[in-house]
């Protein structure tokens, strides 16, 4: 309960008069649950939608129902557990929320561990470093992201593209994952190797899970996926194919901050674990009604690495997946 009301009161700042529209799937029931009691606490009237009541999954396409309710609502939550070939669905449901600029939650992958972890951060002082971070990368010329693991990498930036905060603090203007805390952009280029050794987005999270143990070795140039090496084979085929949809699946869509400095660890969960503090990666498509790339893709894959050093042009502020703070005025 107090991840679910930080969600309605702190995040979406639900008032009393508005309409919400809680869109749910059977396995985020207890979820949605919570979702809807903080709700209630809030004295906000709210129509329930289960997805499962409007077909089989995996959802070829978005319910009638879910964008009707979406296209009156003042606020909208979605909470789901993602199924292969689902992500134009979701896709469609947030086009409606960005044509008509309601405060939305995009909670796909939440689960009870989540709401009792990263949606009990304190979201002032994440959005505080998110602006930090956004302002800092306006400006900067050069990202370079090492680990142990074999991680090594360097990204460029275009000055024409923007950098996106969602820090919890949802507006209008942008929706936001939640639990939250990311600054992302889509890079002009990145060359070099990604060791994917935590988890990867969309169905392969859960068909896979966590990648420590059989970590993937991506290999990038100018922005592209030239490479997968894995050892597990039907992982790495699978990846590589996921990764070849359309002309721009294999393409460096987003590269994101995790900035949630409420989480002490990975727990195998994407949705919770891309805001762990360090630097990820996506291929595909790269959010452009929010950066403003003028390309997009059918796919989209987060892929994540565990204890990142990163630096901002020659400014090390990030050592061993920790933020050093007073790099960035915030000590």
């Amino acid at each position: 309960m107090a991840g679910a009301k930080n969600a309605v009161e702190t995040c979406l700042a639900v008032r009393p008069e508005e309409h919400v529209a809680l869109i749910a799937d059977q396995a985020s029931a207890a979820v949605a649950a919570s979702l809807a009691a903080a709700l209630n606490e809030r004295k906000a009237a709210f129509t329930g939608l289960l997805l499962e009541d409007f077909g089989p999954r995996p959802m070829s396409s978005a319910p009638k129902p879910v964008l009707d309710a979406l296209e009156t609502a003042d606020v909208g939550i979605l909470c789901m557990n993602p199924q292969p070939g689902e992500l134009g669905a979701r896709m469609a449901i947030v086009q409606v929320v960005e044509r008509r600029r309601i405060r939305y939650a995009h909670m796909v992958g939440v689960t009870p561990q989540i709401m009792q972890q990263g949606m009990r951060a304190d979201y002032k002082k994440v959005d505080q470093l998110s602006d930090r971070l956004r302002e800092r990368m306006l400006r900067a010329e050069t990202l370079t992201v090492k680990t142990e693991a074999g991680t090594s990498f360097a990204a460029h930036f275009d000055r024409g593209l923007d950098w996106v905060k969602t820090s919890g603090l949802i507006s209008p203007r942008y929706w936001s994952n939640l639990p939250a805390g990311e600054v992302f952009t889509t890079p002009a280029t990145v060359d070099g190797t990604f060791v994917c050794d935590a988890t990867a987005g969309d169905y392969f999270n859960g068909k896979y899970g966590d990648l420590q143990e059989t970590p993937m070795t991506l290999t990038i140039e100018g922005g592209r996926l030239k490479k997968v090496e894995c050892e597990r084979e039907d992982l790495e085929k699978e990846f590589w194919e996921y990764c070849h949809t359309d002309e721009n699946s294999d393409r460096v869509g987003e590269l994101a901050f995790g900035t949630n400095l409420g989480l002490s660890e990975m727990i195998g969960i994407l949705l919770q674990d891309e805001k762990f503090p360090g630097v990820h990666i996506a291929f595909g498509d790269p959010y452009g009604s929010q950066t403003h790339a003028d390309w997009k893709s059918k796919t989209h894959v987060d892929v994540l690495t565990r204890n990142c050093d990163v630096w901002i042009d020659s400014d090390q502020i990030i050592e061993k997946g920790h933020y050093q703070l007073g790099h960035l005025g915030l000590a």
